[in-house]
C-alpha cells in the first residue's frame, strides 16, 4: 500500500502548477502582450499626424520601483493632454521575465499610449530576447505630425562590442523617408560618455544623427538624475530624466516654432 502511496503522492506533487516555477531566464512568458511598441507606435502616429502641438512624458529607470511606477500612472491618468509616453530603458533590474511582466501590467493601465526602450539592465541574461517578445525591434522610429522619433539601443558593453551598437545602418536607412518629417528628436536609454556608450564612435555617432532634418534635441536615461547638457558643443541638447524613484517625470510641448520642457513632481 505504501508502494502505491508515494508514487501517487510525487506525481501530485511535481504535476500542480502552483507548486512549479520555471527559471526566471527561461523566456516562457506568461502575459498575452507582443510587439507592444508596434501596437501603440500605431496609435500615437493616428492620434497625432494632424496635432500641430505634441505633448509628451518622458520617464526611465523604472526597474524594481514598482510602487512608484504605480504612483506615476496615477498621476499622469489625470493629465488628458499627453499624447504618449516614453519609456527610456531598464524597465527590468536582472533582465528577468517577471520584471518585465509586472511594469507591463502597471503601464498597461496608462490611459496614453507609451512606447518603451532596451536599457543596459534589460539585456541581462537573455532579457534582450524577452524585451523583443514584449516590444519589438532594439532600433525603432515613429512618426508624430512633422517630427520623427529615433529610437536607439546605444548599450555597446552589454554585446562586449560583438553586436552593432549603435547601429548606424539602421540610423542610415532612417534618413531615407525625410520627406515624410521635418523635424527629428533622438532617443537613448545610456548617452555618449557614458561607460554602456561604445565611446570609440561617439563623435561619428554625434556627426550622423545631426544629418536627421532639423534636430531639435536629443533625451536619455540611465543616469538616474535630472540634466541638461550640450555633450559636444555643438547646441544640441542631452535631456537625461530621473529613474522613477524620484518621483518625478520630464514633460515636453513642442510646438510647430518651439518647444518648452517641465519636471513633474508626483
Amino acid at each position: 500500500m505504501l508502494k502505491q502511496i508515494i508514487p501517487f503522492f510525487l506525481f501530485t506533487l511535481l504535476t500542480a502548477c502552483e507548486l512549479i516555477d520555471y527559471h526566471p531566464y527561461d523566456g516562457r512568458l506568461h502575459t498575452k502582450e507582443r510587439d507592444i511598441n508596434a501596437k501603440n507606435i500605431r496609435i500615437i502616429e493616428a492620434n497625432t499626424q494632424n496635432s500641430d502641438t505634441i505633448r509628451f512624458a518622458f520617464i526611465g529607470d523604472t526597474q524594481r520601483n514598482y510602487d512608484e511606477t504605480v504612483d506615476f500612472v496615477k498621476h499622469i491618468n489625470q493629465n488628458d493632454s499627453i499624447d504618449f509616453i516614453l519609456h527610456g530603458g531598464d524597465i527590468a533590474d536582472f533582465g528577468m521575465k517577471k520584471e518585465y511582466e509586472w511594469t507591463i501590467d502597471i503601464l498597461g493601465k496608462l490611459k496614453a499610449p507609451y512606447v518603451a526602450l532596451i536599457g543596459n539592465h534589460d539585456i541581462i541574461g537573455n532579457g534582450d530576447q524577452v524585451y523583443k517578445a514584449l516590444f519589438g525591434n532594439e532600433n525603432f522610429s515613429f512618426i508624430t505630425n512633422d517630427i520623427k522619433f529615433v529610437c536607439l539601443n546605444t548599450n555597446a558593453i552589454e554585446y562586449d562590442y560583438s553586436h552593432p551598437v549603435p547601429d548606424f545602418e539602421f540610423i542610415k536607412n532612417e534618413f531615407q523617408d525625410s520627406t515624410r518629417f521635418k523635424r527629428t528628436i533622438v532617443v537613448m536609454h545610456a548617452p555618449p560618455g557614458n561607460e554602456q556608450f561604445n565611446n570609440n564612435v561617439k563623435d561619428v555617432f554625434q556627426l550622423y544623427i545631426k544629418q536627421f532634418p532639423s534636430l531639435i534635441f536629443c533625451l536619455h536615461a540611465h543616469n538616474h538624475n535630472l540634466s541638461v547638457n550640450d555633450l559636444f558643443n555643438d547646441g544640441i541638447l542631452y535631456f537625461g530624466c530621473s529613474n522613477i524613484a524620484k518621483r518625478n517625470y520630464m514633460l515636453f510641448t513642442i510646438t510647430p516654432d518651439n518647444y518648452t520642457y517641465e519636471v513633474i513632481d508626483f
